[in-house]
């Protein structure tokens, strides 16, 4: 019932095809990422990018600092499984290269991209190619000018609108939003202030979110809430750590609301009192060894036969420990007792055979 009203919540969104991946417009909310590598390294930048789409990663963004990193784009666009956007800052120049290089969807921060006039140009090329345009923007780069009186969202939030007006003006509607801020709550009411005023597809983060420890936490705060109220319809977590990681918290945002189901699903117990065995540690192999699925399973590790079968009985598979021994068990029944040293063992033959 939960699921069916989120699901149903969605905001209602025209839809873009960003390289033969649709975002908005009802499709399946997209998980991106970033290259971290330097992109005039051509080889180094498509092997991030497939070790990416190996994960899931379903779009992919590089920063082009500079005319060779925008020419190398032309390489790397043919070579990518899945569609390349440019992340262009302040030299429009580099917008106009990336277009001829062929890349799917452009990312453009209106904070620092320069005059209308540069924009425009931007735009006009954009719109013959076809190429979608991110308005992304960044509360921590908006102009120091820029209506100091007002509250960071509103700010924000005219700052994009005022790109939207002058792309509508241009005849151009390609487009999909961002306002990414590291502050959760002026995040949060910038997404839902211009959620009200556009029905264009936005795209979902919290910038600079810090380290796996602290980032994905508020990423899943910030994203979630918004997810969860039916707004997005592509996310980025953006963490300090191999880009995989990225994806793979994207992921565990979408499954914990029912949005998307891709991959394994972890359920452990924290463990207690009544814990006689290593389940730290035993599910910290299991979360390793289902890195290399992309099947949806869900797997339990569980510290005790009290709460084991009962509490994961919805797991496909699980394993309940005990001292000496633990019950491994399927869907809630009991499959057979396995001995201490072997629960590993067990449970990844068990998962295997799933």
């Amino acid at each position: 019932m939960i699921k069916s009203q989120i699901q149903n919540m969605r905001r209602k969104t025209r839809a873009i095809n960003i390289g033969g991946v649709l975002v908005g417009g009802g499709a399946p909310i997209t998980v991106q990422s970033m290259t971290k590598t330097d992109t005039r390294d051509v080889p180094s930048t498509v092997a991030q990018i497939k070790e990416l789409a190996g994960a899931g990663c379903e779009i992919i963004r590089c920063g082009v600092p500079d005319a060779q990193a925008a020419e190398a784009l032309r390489d790397i666009k043919k070579q990518s499984p899945i569609p390349v956007i440019a992340d262009i800052h302040f030299d429009y120049r580099l917008a106009l290269a990336a277009i001829a290089a062929g890349v799917d969807g452009l990312r453009i921060n209106p904070g620092n991209i320069g005059e209308a006039d540069r924009v425009k140009q931007v735009v006009e090329a954009a719109k013959e190619r076809q190429v979608p345009i991110r308005i992304g923007v960044n509360g921590g780069s908006l102009p120091a000018e820029f209506e100091p009186e007002k509250p960071l969202h509103q700010r924000m939030v005219d700052s994009a609108m005022g790109q939207v007006r002058l792309l509508e003006s241009l005849d151009f509607n390609l487009i999909k939003i961002s306002l990414k801020a590291f502050d959760v709550p002026e995040t949060l009411a910038a997404y839902r202030m211009i959620s009200k005023m556009v029905d264009y597809p936005l795209h979902l983060g919290i910038t600079e979110a810090g380290t796996p420890k602290t980032g994905i936490i508020r990423s899943a705060v910030g994203i979630g809430a918004l997810l969860a109220e039916g707004i997005g319809d592509t996310i980025r977590v953006s963490l300090t750590a191999d880009p995989r990681e990225e994806v793979a918290a994207g992921y565990e945002i979408l499954k914990s609301l029912d949005l998307r189901k891709r991959g394994p699903t972890v359920v452990s117990c924290p463990s207690c009192s009544r814990t006689e065995a290593d389940v730290v540690g035993l599910a910290e192999m299991i979360s390793d060894l289902l890195l290399s699925i992309d099947k949806p399973i869900k797997v339990a590790v569980m510290g005790c036969a009290v709460n084991g079968p009962g509490e994961a009985k919805d797991a496909d598979v699980g394993i309940a420990c005990g001292k000496g021994q633990g019950i491994l068990f399927r869907r809630g029944e009991k499959v057979r007792v396995v001995a201490e040293a072997g629960y590993f063992e067990a449970l990844s033959k068990e998962i295997e055979n799933f």
